[in-house]
């Protein structure tokens, strides 16, 4: 289980708790199971994005942030994300400082004594926190688990401006609550959107409904970034390009390549001003046009 995918698990539980709802009640006011809904809020399996959805119609709630929270889980759930470099976390501190006896024949360090108890003691914690929050039982009396006034996590932005370049929107906690510049439907049927991130300071764009072999590609005046949909499993959800930072008065542009040799590139544009965020009408530049 990724911390993405543990921090998606904690909001849907207290999305359900919120709703005062049981796992039989929720059942039936949505199209999955009780055993799905154990499943999705104990953390033991990724739910599908419109079981997220349905949650959060169900509680009443704008359904953007846990979107979000399951883009950024399933990009790793899927591995897609496994190429990006992860997000600092802090070490497990030194339980003994002191330097670990050498090794007389090679005179390298040997891996008894501190590290070793270091080591033992960090998996101890992980395990041990997993354990407690969703390898437990959901009790079916949702009155009787207490509300968290603050969340156990934080979703602050691991990146601004140019340090976002070339770097993953859902990795870098970007992809929370963006602003949508644009929306473009290619004449293939996928869809095109260009997304900002003022609290990064970066633009990406993002397609679904694509098919294998489709790419979309994003600049802002710099370095160009592109993503290919590569198998089925990219068909049926969001691929999304890497980050180009961007300043405001800055036009970004995002182009849609078919994977049909005889299809033509499809370009739309959406410029950044001051305030509020705000884009031009799509007037899509098809190749040879520029």
């Amino acid at each position: 289980m990724t911390a993405e995918h543990i921090r998606l698990a904690v909001a849907l539980r207290e999305l359900r708790v919120r709703t005062g709802l049981s796992l039989a009640a929720l059942s039936e006011r949505t199209t999955y199971s009780k055993s799905s809904w154990e499943r999705y809020l104990n953390g033991k399996s990724l739910p599908p994005r419109q079981a997220v959805q349905e949650l959060c119609r169900v509680a009443d709630e704008p359904n953007g942030r846990l979107l979000a929270l399951w883009e950024i889980a399933e990009s790793n759930w899927s591995g897609r994300a496994a190429v990006s470099a992860p997000v600092a976390v802090e070490p497990c501190p030194q339980l003994q400082p002191q330097e670990p006896p050498r090794r007389p024949d090679t005179g390298r360090p040997g891996l008894r004594g501190g590290r070793l108890t270091v080591g033992l003691a960090c998996t101890v914690i992980v395990v041990g926190v997993a354990l407690l929050l969703f390898w437990l039982p959901d009790r079916e009396d949702p009155e009787d688990e207490p509300l968290s006034a603050h969340p156990p996590y934080s979703l602050a932005p691991q990146c601004h401006g140019a340090a976002c370049e070339g770097q993953d929107p859902m990795r870098l906690v970007c992809g929370i609550s963006p602003h949508t510049l644009i929306t473009y439907r290619t004449a293939t049927g996928a869809h095109v959107e260009v997304r900002y991130s003022e609290k990064c300071g970066a633009s990406w764009a993002r397609t679904w409904g694509a098919r294998i072999g489709d790419r979309v590609e994003v600049t802002a005046g710099g370095p160009t970034h592109d993503v290919r949909v590569e198998d089925k499993a990219d068909t049926e959800t969001y691929v999304y390009t890497e980050m180009t930072a961007v300043r405001p008065d800055t036009t970004v542009r995002a182009c849609f390549r078919p994977a049909s040799a005889d299809g033509e590139r499809e370009c739309v544009e959406a410029r950044l001003d001051d305030a509020p965020v705000t884009a031009r009408s799509p007037s899509p530049r098809r190749a040879g046009e520029e």
